[in-house]
């Protein structure tokens, strides 16, 4: 797994900032960077963020 931060503020942040710059949706971003789409979107969510597919982004 890389090294993504363990801070769910953090966490939410890097992945918007990924979205937009290099992948069109998580599911890409989460093949490529090997990561487990259920795991993330569960930890975002425990602090209310949820992934929106039409914005590509947690808000």
């Amino acid at each position: 797994m890389p090294n993504i931060p363990n801070d769910p503020i953090m966490l939410m942040s890097y992945l918007n900032t990924q979205l937009r710059d290099n992948y069109a949706s998580l599911e890409e971003l989460c093949k490529s960077m090997c990561l487990e789409q259920a795991e993330i979107t569960a930890k975002l969510e425990a602090v209310g963020f949820v992934y929106k597919p039409e914005r590509n982004q947690f808000v």
